[in-house]
């Protein structure tokens, strides 16, 4: 089975995840803090999927409640697509719809402080689609 690296990638910071080496189950890896250009982002990402030895990455599709594509989705695909490019490596796009309340209601429990669950966030958010991928037969 392949490994993936879940991208949950947003305008302040980007969220990774990654999966086990049987390919079932999500973890949350990462926040990286976006700033500076947008290759030194990819660069990170790319160092960080290296460091893991993933076959593949999921990048989380901020798609409108309609189902259709705005302008964050145009930036996520093109910045898996320039991953994807670089690395050699397939790129999935998975819906993430709905992701950051999922994660929010798996750190509700956890009794942080609004500091600390707002720093683990984006990785759980990625953690959430990545899972999702996982779990989705054919996926």
């Amino acid at each position: 089975m392949p490994r993936y690296l879940g991208i949950d990638h947003g305008l302040k910071r980007i969220g990774l995840a990654v999966s086990d080496a049987g390919g079932t189950l999500a973890s949350p890896l990462a926040t990286i803090d976006v700033s500076g250009m947008v290759t030194d982002q990819i660069a990170i990402v790319i160092e960080r999927s290296r460091e893991c030895d993933v076959d593949a990455f999921v990048v989380g599709l901020p798609l409108n409640m309609d189902g259709s594509e705005g302008r964050q989705a145009k930036f996520a695909r093109q910045f898996g697509d320039e991953i994807g490019r670089i690395t050699g490596k397939p790129v999935h796009y998975w819906d993430e719809r709905l992701s950051t309340f999922a994660a929010q209601e798996l750190l509700r429990p956890a009794d942080l402080t609004r500091k600390k669950r707002k720093a683990r966030m984006d990785r759980v958010a990625a953690q959430v689609i990545l899972q999702s991928f996982l779990d989705t037969p054919g996926s």
